[in-house]
């Protein structure tokens, strides 16, 4: 058999280059450097990409790769979310033609398969579904012997240790932990675009810690994060009302005025798409997590929709405008006229949950909802809450009104809800309405995200910082060992009391241009130079590795620092502090960016020395940032 017959396989179901050529360099790289090297042992790695960036796409290639290699067991695991996990059925089995897939269901098919083939289930984590197959798995003995290849899509969601901070195991964890120790050896591949929680594993507390992480670019189009979130202001971003999702709460009040314009320019772009002969335009509206706030908005959408064409309302102007707009990002937009008539056309046909194309229809999709609503056709208002992140893929995602909040965002949790991130969008077209602050959060996850991505790239799985923006926190902290975390914190002056440099002569020289009148500003890149030469005596009171993983992370989105220059100064060893009061005066100007300040002590012998000069750093980061990492 060819070395590559089921990779190529697969990837003769892929219709565009370039996504194939990104498929085969992601599973070239993860078959060669760990696919290749199991040996009778248990691994767990880490696949980081893009929210919505094709991710199954890449698994099913990984997947097809391991097969060539000589696995035959393979177990595809999604979130608790039956539209999910029927949605990744039905791509495996499109897309895996040459393997046994298995639905949750299909307990006599896969007794009746013994592994002539290679043989794939799509699960749940669900504990009940995991229990079931892995007595099914234990009882047909196909693994003794052998590999088990388990991909746990969305692997820091369900799949974490909750009961961490109690020493003992959660149900599922527990489950996934005795599946895969059936087989004699295993591959246990996380996959993710929010890894917070896997990196803040502890691997003395988990068997899910990741020996190795691999991102993977998102291929030609898409658009996300440096899309929607970029500074200055991207002109998809309406900003709406802070108040709204009072108003949206409430259910005696009218529909606010934010959601009002965001369902003028769905009706707007929906029509220009239907004209255009596209077959389906969405609309996603996340209010919250609450059931009830989902309907109180599906009927307000409703009863809206059925004013507009009333006779006491001047909606042509309003359309009009949302029309202008429109055409400065997508000049070649159908005429107003001709949008104007297929909107009344659609007005007269509205109602709500009705399965016609030619309506806008409106559905809410929630734990209570029918699971077998799909949105690949027609005019969809999608209103919902948790139900709406992880992984679920909406066709033709054009309009976003989001404005959940919560007291304390929880970055990964907030991340996975950028639904609108992705491909099969119209670039022109595509608009998130979303009050200020939410905006500015979700500017900051754009960055905390492009500062793991540097990281990850740079170091691999090795001294890895998380950017946690002050008001947030990483993930929940039921998944985290307390004990085992550390952080930086901005704002903080950070210096060894013990340092030691490599060569003080060097540093001498990298500094000869700094005089001590001035502050400088200067590239990141530099600071990092000038503190690989400065370590301490104690790695615990200042761990360098760590403070130039930080500084990293920062400079994908913080390109310079503050550099300060001191020289001869006659300081005790073991003071305590280290900066003079106008020196501490003036690095406190600075809050957006970090604050190098060397200072190069005498050295005397009475004052603890060695009777020689060194230089003793302090550094201290932008005040709105932490820098969390595991111990």
């Amino acid at each position: 058999m060819n070395h590559s017959y089921y990779l190529n396989a697969y990837l003769s179901k892929i219709g565009d280059d370039k996504i194939k050529k990104s498929i085969s360099d992601t599973v070239e790289e993860v078959k060669r450097n760990y696919i290749e090297k199991l040996s009778n042992k248990h691994t767990t790695g880490l696949l980081l990409g893009e929210v919505q960036s094709g991710k199954t796409s890449q698994i099913l290639g990984i997947i097809s790769a391991a097969a060539d290699v000589g696995f035959r067991m393979f177990i595809f695991l999604t979130t608790d979310n039956v539209y999910l996990q029927q949605q990744t059925y039905e791509r495996a089995l499109k897309g895996l033609t040459e393997f046994v897939v298995c639905n949750e269901n299909d307990e006599i098919l896969f007794n009746t398969t013994k592994l002539s083939k290679p043989t794939i289930i799509i699960l749940k984590k669900n504990s009940n579904v995991l229990k079931t197959w892995k007595n099914n798995i234990s009882s047909s003995k196909y693994c003794e012997g052998r590999s088990i290849f388990i991909v746990d899509d969305e692997g820091d969601a369900s799949s974490m240790n909750t009961l961490v901070n109690k020493n003992k195991l959660s149900t599922i964890h527990k489950h996934l932990t005795e599946i895969r120790h059936i087989a004699t050896s295993s591959i246990f591949l996380q996959v993710t675009a929010t890894p917070q929680a896997i990196i803040l594993q502890s691997q003395k507390f988990s068997d899910l810690t990741p020996s190795f992480i691999h991102y993977f670019k998102p291929g030609h189009g898409y658009m996300g994060g440096n899309f929607f979130f970029s500074d200055p202001k991207s002109y998809v971003i309406k900003l709406t009302a802070e108040e709204e999702l009072t108003s949206i709460k409430n259910e005696d009040e009218y529909i606010p005025t934010g959601l009002q314009e965001a369902i003028l320019y769905f009706l707007v772009v929906g029509s220009h798409l239907m004209l255009s002969k596209e077959s389906v335009c969405n609309f996603l509206i996340h209010p919250s997590s609450k059931i009830r706030d989902h309907e109180s908005v599906a009927e307000k959408i409703g009863e809206f929709l059925n004013t507009l064409l009333l006779p006491d309302t001047d909606y042509e102007s309003q359309l009009k405008r949302v029309w202008y707009d429109l055409q400065k990002s997508k000049p070649d937009i159908k005429p107003f006229d001709e949008i104007k008539d297929y909107i009344q056309l659609l007005l007269s046909e509205t109602c709500i949950q009705d399965q016609g194309n030619n309506i806008v229809r409106i559905a809410t999709m929630n734990s209570k909802s029918s699971q077998s609503l799909k949105f690949d056709k027609g005019l969809n208002i999608i209103v919902g809450g948790n139900s709406l992140g992880r992984g679920v893929t909406f066709e033709g995602l054009q309009i976003v009104y989001y404005s959940r909040t919560a007291k304390i965002p929880q970055m990964d949790t907030y991340w996975q809800h950028c639904r609108m991130f992705g491909y099969n969008r119209d670039r022109g077209l595509i608009r998130v309405f979303m009050p200020f602050l939410l905006w500015t959060l979700f500017q900051n996850l754009q960055k905390s995200n492009q500062a793991l991505i540097h990281q990850v790239v740079s170091n691999g799985i090795n001294a890895i910082k998380l950017l946690v923006y002050k008001g947030t926190r990483a993930t929940r902290p039921s998944v985290v060992r307390k004990d085992q975390v550390s952080s930086l914190a901005g704002g903080v002056n950070y210096f060894p009391a013990y340092p030691k440099n490599s060569d003080v002569k060097l540093i001498d020289n990298l500094l000869a241009k700094y005089d001590e009148q001035n502050y400088y500003e200067v590239p990141i890149e530099e600071l990092i130079d000038i503190l690989r030469y400065t370590t301490s005596e104690n790695k615990e009171e200042w761990d360098n590795e760590s403070i130039i993983s930080c500084l990293q992370g920062l400079s994908k989105t913080v390109k310079k620092g503050k550099l300060i220059v001191r020289r001869e100064r006659d300081i005790s060893r073991g003071t305590g502090t280290l900066l003079s009061p106008n020196d501490r005066i003036l690095g406190q100007r600075f809050s957006a960016e970090p604050v190098l300040t060397m200072y190069r002590i005498i050295g005397a012998k009475q004052k603890g020395w060695n009777d020689a000069p060194i230089w003793i750093p302090n550094i201290k980061f932008p005040n709105d940032v932490i820098f969390c990492s595991i111990n």
